[in-house]
């Protein structure tokens, strides 16, 4: 095996593409495209925010935010809230084609046309790491299968920070929490 250094880059596979959907001191929805987020803890997420975005203000003013995840019919608007600053274009949330439904656990905006979404409390957010504590999770029923969030009907985008681009999920190549455990078993055999 021969391999490529590439430097110091923000490069990770998977990278989920999360919309963070926060209102400003005067009930007005924003959302903005966040790739480098991360769930840290059982009911906890991690994501980096400059402090320049007005997300990063809108923070500061209500405590809450929810982050739902971008999907393969939803590119177009979700590349738009993060490619535009709602610092120099306040109706970028109505532009990008989005509708608001108050969060019933959070001072925060669920937008309607994504299907999944995490409630947060800002916990932390200090040198532009963002720690929300997870207090809800939702999902539009038509993503679900036997009652659980279904990914093959989320569809669910990543983002690829090499080559800048969008991917769609992928397949089903294992069981977690399962799988490995034939190891063990093999082991013990001989």
């Amino acid at each position: 095996m021969s391999r490529v250094n590439f430097g110091a880059k923000p490069f990770m596979f998977p990278m989920p593409v999360l919309i963070i959907g926060t209102y400003d001191e005067n009930g007005v929805p924003n959302a903005m495209n966040a790739a480098w987020g991360i769930i840290t803890d059982y009911n906890e997420i991690t994501i980096s925010i400059s402090a320049e975005h007005k997300t990063a203000k809108n923070l500061m003013v209500t405590g809450a935010f929810t982050v739902s995840i971008a999907t393969e019919d939803t590119v177009i608007p979700c590349d738009y809230v993060g490619v535009v600053s709602g610092n120099k274009v306040p109706d970028k949330f109505e532009i990008a084609g989005f509708h608001a439904t108050r969060s019933g656990f959070v001072n925060a905006p669920l937008i309607d046309e994504l299907p999944m979404a995490l409630e947060c409390r800002v916990k932390s957010f200090k040198d532009e790491i963002l720690v929300g504590e997870i207090v809800n999770v939702n999902a539009d029923e038509s993503v679900l299968t036997d009652g659980k969030i279904d990914p093959k009907k989320l569809r669910p985008i990543i983002y690829d920070p090499v080559n800048k681009k969008y991917i769609s999920f992928g397949e089903t190549v294992g069981n977690a929490h399962r799988d490995g455990l034939q190891l063990g078993r093999e082991s013990r055999k001989g």
